[in-house]
């Protein structure tokens, strides 16, 4: 069975990104040894990738071009409108059963890009195998939290921990 992960950084106060979506804070993190904190492995160890609208919203309005080609990514949304693109389906109901089933398939691990309510949505579900949050050195003033509203109070087990000379700590649960 394929395994869903959820790869992300947070600040020490635990915000993802800054109440507009904006994660622009990221860029201003010192990071002399220009380390890319296991991203590129991470990467090639996953072939799908799933998001939030809000998140994916984000990501296409960069002025970049789409960053996860190459993989199957998947859109939770419950905007029933939503047409498909060249590099994105949108899931827009039935969000669990659909990443159930989508474990279940062949294939390569599952990123779990964000944001917080699909977090939270898998996260209830059960269907969260790993987390692994970079802690960065810096405190928001205010923003999105890692999960939304209710996340179901669980108790994880560490794996590993790993600090880097940037001062970001990475956590894998």
């Amino acid at each position: 069975m394929r395994k869903i992960k959820l790869y992300i950084a947070i600040s020490l106060n635990g915000k993802i990104a800054r109440p507009d979506g904006s994660v622009d804070w990221l860029e201003n993190i010192p990071n002399p040894e220009k380390t890319d904190y296991g991203y590129a492995e991470f990467m090639d160890s996953v072939d799908t990738t799933i998001q939030g609208y809000n998140t994916y919203n984000q990501v296409i309005n960069w002025d970049i071009e789409f960053p996860y080609k190459g993989k199957k990514n998947y859109v939770l949304t419950n905007k029933k409108q939503m047409e498909n693109t060249k590099f994105v389906e949108f899931i827009t109901k039935n969000h669990v059963r659909f990443i159930t089933q989508l474990k279940e398939e062949e294939g390569g691990d599952i990123w779990l890009i964000g944001g917080s309510q699909a977090n939270t949505l898998i996260f209830n579900a059960g269907l969260l195998d790993e987390i692994r949050v970079f802690v960065m050195p810096i405190i928001l003033s205010g923003g999105i939290d890692l999960f939304d509203a209710f996340p179901t109070e669980t108790h994880l087990k560490l794996i590993e921990t790993k600090s880097y000379s940037s001062g970001v700590v990475e956590m894998k649960y």
